[in-house]
């Protein structure tokens, strides 16, 4: 293991930030931290890194304690989002500031900062200046500053935060190539799960300073740790029940079978099912399964966003290649098993 973080604790005022937070890196590979605002990622981020100190807890590089190591010291790469660029330097002096700091200069770092120049796409822009350059153009100019160095570890703080939506994706899988052809090891910090899963490897998702739960993108997904994890990767069906002998859930919609993964439990224990928005597909008049009003649709490009109302009030979002009826109409849909996860936590 590269990177290992053990119990790291850290408070500010007697608040909580962080809560015990341990995980291990893999050198090669990209670490997402993942949560919503004041969830201790970019604090966590910054202990690593140096900037903080934990209250508890230890961060070691390849089984060696580093908490006494400073900042300068220990090899890393920060970028941040607001890019942190010099605006009274060009782009390849830009680049070749870090050079300067490990005593590198004239060919060697000339060439060094032509090789990241090509890396990131911006050949020939050597001698442009910040302000003449896009949002995802410093963005790129940041990232070649911050690899520069050659860093055994890379942090990269909310990056693509600031851009349009457009861009922000279209530079996702351009980071994520750049990063995999140069091999580093990276931790990389958003709130967006989509950004996450597109470029991470491994997924730490961080809930009001514990982690919740680690594992690679589709895993983590797939298999939520809790109600709360599902409610933050945007699966909103979510609906009480608990075992039967025959393995199936009873619940408010009527007996679900779901998907294998937990061994049923034994009969009559509570769960919570997560219904995932393409689990659902318009059943004959005969075989509906689900039976409500539709309440609700919009399309979203991709599908259309149907929202169908139990007689018992609950309310299910399902993502359809066609809206199943009017709005008002009664509708039947049919769950695939393999689209109902059963969770251990209750609601």
């Amino acid at each position: 293991m590269f990177l290992e973080l053990d119990t790291i604790t850290k408070a500010y005022d007697g608040t909580p930030v962080l809560r015990g937070v341990s995980l291990g890196v893999t050198a090669g590979t990209i670490t997402a931290l993942l949560g919503p605002s004041g969830c201790g990622k970019t604090t966590l981020l910054h202990i690593i890194a140096g900037l903080e100190h934990a209250d508890s807890g230890a961060v070691c590089v390849e089984g060696a304690p580093i908490d006494a190591v400073p900042p300068h010291r220990r090899g890393f790469g920060l970028m941040f989002q607001d890019y942190a660029l010099f605006p009274h330097l060009d782009v390849a002096h830009n680049l070749a500031f870090g050079l300067r700091m490990q005593g590198l200069g004239g060919a060697p770092a000339r060439a060094r900062v032509a090789e990241l120049l090509e890396l990131v796409g911006l050949h020939g822009y050597g001698a442009r200046r910040v302000y003449e350059l896009s949002g995802g153009e410093r963005q790129r100019v940041a990232l070649a500053r911050a690899l520069a160095p050659r860093p055994r570890l890379l942090m990269l703080d909310e990056p693509l935060a600031a851009l349009d939506r457009t861009l922000r994706e279209r530079l996702q899988d351009e980071l994520r190539a750049i990063l995999r052809a140069v091999g580093v090891t990276a931790m990389y910090v958003t709130h967006d799960q989509e950004e996450a899963f597109a470029l991470a490897d491994q997924v730490a998702l961080l809930n009001i300073g514990r982690l919740e739960q680690l594992g690679p993108p589709e895993a983590v997904y797939r298999h939520p740790a809790s109600v709360w994890a599902a409610r933050f990767f945007g699966l909103g069906n979510i609906v009480a029940g608990h075992w039967r002998a025959d393995g199936a859930v009873e619940t408010a919609l009527g007996a679900l079978a779901c998907r294998p993964g937990l061994p049923p439990r034994p009969a009559g224990t509570p769960t919570s099912l997560v219904i995932y928005p393409d689990a659902a597909r318009p059943a004959a008049q005969s075989a509906g399964a689900l039976v409500g009003t539709l309440a609700e649709t919009q399309f979203r490009g991709r599908a259309h966003r149907v929202v169908v109302r139990h007689a018992t009030g609950l309310a299910l979002s399902f993502d359809l290649a066609e809206p199943p009826g009017r709005v008002g109409d009664t509708v039947r849909l049919t769950l695939d098993p393999g689209g109902v996860y059963a969770l251990t936590a209750e609601l």
